[in-house]
């Protein structure tokens, strides 16, 4: 099992996006999560969104860089 974790600064508060991943022994995905948290200043994380959809992280934080605050607004 793989866990990819990527930060990035939105506009007033930072976005922590957590992907677990993980193959079979032929390379075949067995799993995909996608977890979304909105980081607050005393540390504490809020989930915003979780995804079994590869590529859910990706697609999000492109439209976080395009829309801003407003990509939460389709939740």
């Amino acid at each position: 099992m793989k866990l990819k974790t990527t930060k990035f600064r939105a506009l007033t508060f930072t976005v922590l996006i957590e992907e677990a991943t993980s193959t079979g022994a032929d390379g075949q995905p067995l799993f995909y999560l996608a977890s979304v948290y909105k980081l607050t200043d005393n540390g504490s994380k809020q989930l915003l969104r979780r995804s079994r959809l590869p590529g859910a992280a990706l697609t999000l934080k492109i439209e976080l860089q395009r829309d801003g605050l407003r990509a939460f607004d389709r939740l």
